[in-house]
């Protein structure tokens, strides 16, 4: 769910995106906690989903590429190494934890290997609003977010037939494909968008943060109603997997951003962005190329990250950071 605060005037519909954000990102959690509670009530009725992930991710990403313009690319050469360790701890720590915690957890060989795609993809479309709400450093995490996401194609398919490819077979070339598609082209073709028609989407910007609520809850219900057995049966060491997966993200990510000697707000936005995933991509990559239970780490990331993400918002948004 990306989405800046605008911190220069725009017109009346654009000054709500930030309010709008916020009532999104708050919401999001109990939409898709409700979402997963009806799959799992009536996985038949919700099962046939399956076949629109790929095209709700497609919408999603498309919302995100409508968010960004290229100043935020220019950050990279203002401040290299923020950027740059944040993206590094996103494509090495994340996914080699995620592949530690499978084998202490000793989960089952698609659970492991869907945990570990969990690790694998870039960083979470939420990161942005949660880095606002907790006072951090929005253009640092969008610029992270937009590097990461461009990346996915080559890093994502790489790390994942590395690391999973033990657990079941990985077809890199197939996944990169399909993150082409499901994530390089609408990004690109939002960015597009937005320079061609920049009133527009001003316009529709506060709608952008219901885009993804609305996009990553038909994914969970999918997800969830194809594989409840599954979830039945390994629910609570999958949750609890997934639990230390995000937690020692943010810890590891803040530990990022004071390597780099950083402010307290940039060192906010590297943990936001390392410990929250684009796990909806995720959920639907692991239903797509592995199996539907590989699906639902990403699944219940989707639904983890943001309340946790959620929480650490509130606590570090009522401390200033000088304080």
């Amino acid at each position: 769910m990306s989405h800046r605060p605008s911190t220069t005037p725009a017109p009346p519909a654009a000054d709500q995106s930030p309010r709008s954000a916020k009532l999104a990102v708050t919401v999001f959690p109990l939409l898709i906690l409700g979402g997963a509670a009806v799959a799992l009530l009536m996985p038949a009725t919700f099962a046939p989903l399956g076949a629109g992930v790929t095209y709700a991710l497609m919408i999603i990403m498309f919302g995100m590429g409508l968010t960004l313009t290229l100043p935020d690319f220019a950050l990279v050469l203002k401040r290299p190494a923020p950027v740059l360790l944040g993206v590094l701890f996103q494509y090495s720590i994340m996914p080699l934890l995620a592949l530690g915690i499978a084998v202490l957890l000793q989960l089952p060989p698609a659970l492991a290997a869907g945990l570990i795609l969990v690790g694998c993809v870039p960083g979470g479309t939420s990161s942005n609003v949660v880095t606002y709400l907790a006072r951090g450093d929005v253009a640092l995490s969008v610029t992270m977010t937009s590097i990461s996401t461009l990346l996915s194609p080559l890093l994502t398919p790489l790390l994942t037939l590395w690391l999973a490819g033990q657990y079941l077979p990985v077809a890199a070339g197939d996944m990169a494909a399909s993150i082409v598609q499901i994530v390089l082209i609408p990004v690109v073709g939002g960015i597009v968008l937005r320079l061609l028609l920049p009133r527009l989407v001003v316009r529709i910007q506060p709608a952008l943060p219901w885009v993804s609520v609305l996009g990553i809850t038909y994914v969970v219900l999918a997800v969830v109603a194809g594989s409840r057995a599954e979830l039945v049966s390994a629910g609570l060491l999958l949750i609890l997997g997934v639990m230390l997966h995000n937690c020692c993200g943010y810890g590891i990510g803040y530990l990022a951003g004071k390597l780099t000697r950083g402010s307290v707000p940039t060192r906010r936005a590297i943990a936001v962005e390392v410990g929250m995933q684009n796990s909806g991509l995720a959920a639907g990559l692991g239903a797509q190329h592995f199996t539907p239970e590989a699906a639902l780490p990403g699944a219940i990331f989707s639904v983890w990250h943001n309340i946790s993400g959620g929480l650490l918002a509130s606590v570090w948004g009522r401390r200033r950071p000088g304080a």
